[in-house]
C-alpha cells in the first residue's frame, strides 16, 4: 500500500464535480458522454479510496465503511426524491430497494463467485458470518417487501401507520444487532480465513492522515456517483421509453449505477482470492440498503401522511423467495464453485428479463 495516494484518485473527484456543475448549468447532448466517463472514473476512484480505508481499519470494518457510506447516500437520494415528488413517489422506495437486493443477491454475488471460482477452482469462506447475514436479510426482506401484501388493517400492499412504524423499528433493530455482531460480539465470524488474510499480512498500512484523506475523497466520490446517476436519469428514461421497455427498468439501471462502487470492490476482492471480503461487502450492502432505507422512508411517510407502498407483486415475491432459498443453499457449505455463480447469474438474468418482458 503506497504512503501517498495516486494523483488520479485525487484529481477525479475535482474533475467530476466540475463536470456535474457544467451539467447543472444546462449543457447536454454530447456532454452526456463526458458525464458517463466522469461517473465511471468516480466509481474507480471510490473503490481505491475504500480499499485504502479498509486496509487501515481492517476487516470487517473496512467492508462496513463502503456499504454504509453508499447506502446512506442512496437513502438521502430516495428521501429527497420523495419530498420533491410528493405522493406520486409512493412506490419509489420499494422499487429501489427491491432492485438493489436482487442486484446484490444474484448479480453481485453470482459474478463474484463465478469470477473467483473460474480463476481458483474452489474458494472457501467463513460459514457462520454468511449464515448470519442471510438470516438477517431474509427476515428484513420478507417483513418489509412481502408481508404488507397480507396484512388486513389497510387494503392493498401497504402498512397502516402503526404497522409501518413498528416494522421500521424492527428493521433498525435487526440491522443494528447485525452490525453489533459483525464488529464486536462475533467479529471472528466475518474475518477471512488465514490463507486469505495472509495475502495482506505484509502490506504496509496507510497512515492515519492518508486514511482520513481517502475517507473524505471516498465520500466525495460516492456523492458524485449518486448525483451523476440522477443527472443521467432523464436520458436513461428517454432511452428506455424509446426502446419500448417498461419504466421499471429505469429503477434497475439507476440502482446498478449507484451500486457500482460496491460491485467493483467485491469483484476485485473475489478475483484476488478474498471471497470472504467479497461476500461481506455484497451481503452487508444488501442489509444496509434495506435496513436503513425502509426506516428512513417510513419516517417521511409518517411525517407527511403520504401512503407508502411496500409490498411487491406476486412475480417479484417468487423471485425474491427463490433467490433467498438458493443463496441459503449455495452458500451453505462454506465452499463455492462455478456452479453456484452460474445459478445466481441465471436468476439475475431472469429478474432482468422479466422486468423488461413482464
Amino acid at each position: 500500500m503506497h504512503t501517498l495516494l495516486p494523483r488520479w484518485t485525487v484529481a477525479v473527484p475535482a474533475l467530476g464535480w466540475a463536470v456535474l456543475a457544467a451539467a447543472w448549468a444546462g449543457l447536454g447532448g454530447w456532454f452526456m458522454l463526458l458525464m458517463t466517463a466522469a461517473l465511471i472514473a468516480s466509481v474507480l476512484a471510490a473503490v481505491h479510496h475504500a480499499e485504502v480505508v479498509a486496509h487501515r481499519v481492517g476487516e470487517p470494518y473496512g467492508t462496513l465503511v463502503l456499504a454504509v457510506a453508499i447506502t446512506a447516500i442512496e437513502v438521502a437520494l430516495i428521501v429527497v426524491l420523495m419530498l420533491a415528488g410528493g405522493p406520486a413517489t409512493a412506490e419509489l422506495a420499494r422499487d429501489t430497494v427491491f432492485a438493489a437486493v436482487m442486484l446484490i443477491l444474484n448479480g453481485m454475488v453470482g459474478l463474484c463467485i463465478l469470477a473467483g471460482a473460474s480463476r481458483y477452482g474452489e474458494q472457501t469462506f467463513g460459514l457462520l458470518g454468511v449464515s448470519a447475514s442471510l438470516a438477517t436479510l431474509a427476515a428484513i426482506a420478507v417483513l418489509t417487501l412481502v408481508l404488507p401484501n397480507y396484512t388486513t388493517s389497510v387494503p392493498g400492499p401497504v402498512y397502516s401507520p402503526a404497522q409501518l412504524g413498528f416494522v421500521a423499528v424492527v428493521s433498525l433493530v435487526l440491522y443494528g444487532t447485525f452490525v453489533l455482531v459483525q464488529t464486536v460480539r462475533h467479529r471472528d465470524y466475518f474475518l477471512p480465513p488465514e490463507a486469505e488474510a495472509d495475502l495482506h499480512a505484509h502490506a504496509e498500512r496507510p497512515s492515519v492522515r492518508v486514511a482520513l484523506i481517502s475517507g473524505g475523497l471516498l465520500m466525495a466520490c460516492l456523492i458524485l456517483v449518486v448525483l451523476l446517476a440522477k443527472a443521467l436519469a432523464p436520458a436513461v428514461e428517454a432511452a428506455v421509453a424509446a426502446a419500448g421497455a417498461p419504466k421499471a427498468l429505469v429503477g434497475v439501471i439507476i440502482a446498478a449505477v449507484v451500486l457500482l462502487p460496491e460491485s467493483v470492490a467485491a469483484f476485485r476482492a473475489a478475483r484476488a482470492n478474498r471471497l470472504q471480503t467479497s461476500l461481506n461487502l455484497a451481503l452487508g450492502s444488501a442489509l444496509a440498503s434495506i435496513g436503513l432505507s425502509i426506516p428512513a422512508v417510513a419516517i417521511v411517510s409518517l411525517a407527511t401522511g403520504w401512503t407508502l407502498s411496500l409490498g411487491i407483486d406476486a412475480k417479484s415475491t417468487v423471485l425474491l423467495l427463490l433467490s433467498l432459498m438458493v443463496a441459503t443453499i449455495s452458500l451453505g457449505t462454506g465452499r463455492t464453485t462455478v456452479l453456484q455463480g452460474a445459478v445466481h447469474l441465471v436468476l439475475f438474468a431472469v429478474y432482468v428479463f422479466t422486468t423488461i418482458v413482464p
